[in-house]
């Protein structure tokens, strides 16, 4: 392994900047080149052809088989027309990844010769054998039959290799055999489906001209860069995703000048190239700069449609992969790679948008239209209030149990920032009595909504800390994990939003019913939120132990593991919540917990079992082979009467024996604790177990292996350190 080790770092000295060059000077010349979207479409589809698929995308009209085989001739040719020889249902299952399975587009005629075919059938609907993906029980293992079905709404891509070879990928919902969701599209669909028709009935309120709202996303990726050289030289990257020891160097984010610093020239041209091909796949990224942690960097695309930021997010995370190996990097997009440094979050910028061009979170300079603002604002605040808990169930896994409340990481307590001047209307909002007016803009003119100003972010400072905050003209949730899939986040946030809408809509009715006058009503309702929601609202230091104090005085959950957090997708509450705005059936949300449960224990076994091997076939070994190095010393110390200098090496001796009989007995401790959880057979309890049985051992052995590092000679020791992992370039 130190063989392995040093090797590694002699590559990561040779390394050289890969030059990348696009394929214009202007972006514009080649966005959206491999994307057969609205552009392509309209310039390649009958006018008759392309209303009809538009009538899918924006009103959810289906696509009758004739409008399908059009499609499908026409996508087949320009894929083909681009160099793709297969296709490929592109979907998002339960896993960590996407999942593709490619088909030739040619099939051979009865006199055995080959020709171009597919047909609207393939594009719509395929068959992947659903078998080996989770299902939750949903399914037996030997019942392998699943559907994918075609999302018009997202448009099919081209994805090229680096050897130039293409593949047309179109973006689908993936189903079991009996109907079930097996996916993350398929409930954010319909969570959206909810939100935009709750969210119409109130502006009805405001303005009949707005007949659709839209959810909107914008997605920050943090990630991490380490030369696959140091990467390969560490089993735990590799098998774990994240570091299980290391000692934290002697710089390591203190100094604070990694942030916004000049990019590495390596990294540099990786960002260049990934982002040439994102935009050649109609991804927005606009933004790149370094994080606060060494090698931590930080990707951002402009808003999208809430569903397609989603499948953007996907799409970029695996163009990332493929890219950083044409220059010898491997990205991280792990919470917590590097202990003692920041972790990587996917901060999830969402807001509303109308078909009208308004954004529904955006003050502005007018009094009657902030009304409209103020409503949608203290919506989601209430929103996030009563489902608290099941936002904290939404961004829970076992990576992000390792960073929520870390450096620069939110607290797992759900909070809300909105900044001093919202804040402030807020309680002037509250303290006002019965309101009673009878014309005009008076009611606003009293509450003093004329007062917002249009653009908030000078005004109101950025919260770090908060989990989720509003950011000038929308809300940031920053507890969403870096490895995460943002629609299962999204799936949540938009259902809970659609039901306080609709229960808004309901309470506001009852007033107007009574002869109060609408504006009034609105006003009286959102006092009453404002009042009722008031303790998710917190504007200090989300970090502090003070709050943690604060907050359990409020009665705001803190809970920090994930076994517990999923638990809340079964409480009555979200049961019905889900059923209600049909986002999941009972038997769907019981397969999806069933699977985070099981993926939660799978991912804490494998680091488990990476522990025990570095440990016992790497650590031990390599310490006791510097430890009779050492009593070898002492032997020739006391030999030439050095007894005084032989008693400091016997020290160094007895503390590495101490750390090795630590980490032998926490191993084996660990072992058997892992054997007794696998023996639980409900997913919740075994997921438990993990937790509260086996992992309290990973700190336990890290320990011991961090002193030994620092013990043993720097030559003998086996594993690539922090400082050549995240310093080198």
């Amino acid at each position: 392994m130190a063989y392995l080790r040093f090797k590694a770092l002699d590559q990561v000295s040779t390394r050289k900047p890969v030059k990348v060059v696009a394929p214009s000077k202007k972006i514009s010349d080649y966005y959206g080149e491999n994307v057969f979207g609205i552009e392509a479409m309209k310039k390649n589809l009958s006018s008759q052809i392309f209303k009809k698929v538009i009538a899918a995308i924006e009103r959810g009209e289906k696509i009758d088989p004739a409008t399908a085989d059009a499609v499908a001739s026409t996508m087949k040719a320009w894929a083909i027309s681009k160099g793709a020889t297969h296709y490929t249902h592109w979907f998002q299952p339960l896993t960590d990844s996407t999942a593709e399975k490619h088909d030739a587009f040619f099939e051979p005629d009865e006199t055995g010769r080959a020709m171009e075919k597919f047909k609207g059938t393939a594009l719509v609907q395929q068959e992947p054998d659903a078998s080996s993906f989770p299902s939750g029980g949903i399914r037996n293992t030997f019942e392998a039959r699943g559907y994918t079905a075609w999302d018009p709404s997202s448009p099919a891509f081209i994805m090229e290799t680096a050897s130039g070879n293409a593949t047309l990928c179109i973006p689908t919902i993936f189903v079991s055999y009996t109907g079930e969701a097996l996916d993350y599209k398929a409930p954010l669909l319909k969570a959206l489906a909810a939100v935009d028709k709750a969210a119409v009935a109130v502006c009805d309120y405001f303005d009949k001209d707005i007949t659709k709202v839209t959810a909107t996303l914008g997605p920050e990726q943090e990630y991490f860069l380490v030369d696959e050289a140091l990467f390969n030289a560490r089993p735990d990257l590799i098998m774990a995703g994240r570091t299980v020891f290391g000692h934290s160097p002697a710089r390591g984010q203190q100094l604070e000048d990694h942030y916004f610093g000049s990019i590495p020239p390596r990294v540099h041209d990786f960002m260049v190239d990934f982002e040439i091909e994102a935009t050649k796949l109609g991804i927005p990224v606009r933004t790149r700069h370094n994080e606060v942690a060494p090698s931590q960097f930080e990707v951002a695309p402009t808003f999208e449609e809430c569903s397609l930021s989603c499948d953007h997010n996907q799409l970029l995370m695996d163009l990332m992969h493929r890219v950083a190996m044409k220059h010898h990097l491997k990205v991280l997009f792990h919470e917590k790679p590097f202990a003692g440094i920041n972790g990587s979050g996917k901060h999830n910028n969402w807001s509303l948008s109308t078909n009208t061009g308004k954004n529904l979170l955006g003050p502005t300079s007018k009094p009657k239209e902030n009304l409209i603002f103020l409503t949608f604002f203290v919506n989601v605040i209430k929103a996030v209030h009563d489902y608290a808990d099941l936002l904290r169930a939404s961004i829970a896994s076992a990576g992000n149990d390792h960073r929520l409340g870390a450096n620069e990481a939110p607290p797992a307590i759900m909070s809300v920032f909105v900044g001093q001047t919202l804040s402030e209307m807020l309680n002037e909002l509250e303290k006002n009595g019965n309101i009673r007016v009878d014309k005009g803009d008076n009611v606003y003119m009293k509450l003093g909504i004329n007062k917002i100003p249009e653009i908030l972010l000078d005004n109101t400072d950025r919260n770090r800390t908060s989990p989720f905050a509003f950011t000038g003209n929308k809300f940031e949730f920053r507890a969403v994990g870096g490895s995460a899939n943002c629609a299962n986040a999204m799936t949540v946030l938009n259902t809970i939003v659609a039901e306080q809408l609709t229960q808004f809509k309901k309470d506001v009715d009852k007033q107007i019913e009574k002869d109060v006058k609408k504006e009034v009503a609105i006003i009286n309702v959102l006092r009453d939120y404002t009042i009722a929601s008031k303790k998710i609202r917190f504007e200090g230091n989300g970090y502090s132990d003070e709050w943690v104090k604060d907050a359990e005085k409020r009665g705001l959950s803190n809970v920090k593991t994930t076994p517990e957090a999923l638990n809340f997708y079964l409480t009555k509450k979200a049961r019905d919540l889900f059923k209600k705005h049909e986002v999941y059936t009972e038997r769907e949300l019981e397969a999806r917990v069933e699977i985070m449960h099981e993926q939660y224990v799978k991912k804490i076994q494998i680091e488990g079992r990476v522990i025990g091997d570095l440990a016992l076939n790497h650590i031990i070994p390599t310490a006791i082979v510097y430890q009779n190095k050492l009593i070898s010393n002492v032997k020739g110390l006391k030999d030439i009467g050095l007894e005084k200098e032989a008693k400091t090496v016997i020290d160094a001796i007895k503390d590495m024996s101490k750390y090795i009989t630590t980490i032998q007995t926490e191993v084996e401790n660990m072992t058997e604790a892992r054997k007794k959880a696998n023996k639980i057979e409900h997913g919740s309890e075994r997921a438990l177990a993990y937790c509260n049985e086996v992992k309290p051992h990973f700190e336990k052995i890290r320990y011991a292996v961090d002193k030994l590092e620092l013990l043993v000679d720097d030559e003998d020791w086996p594993l690539a350190k922090y400082r050549e992992m995240l310093f080198l370039r």
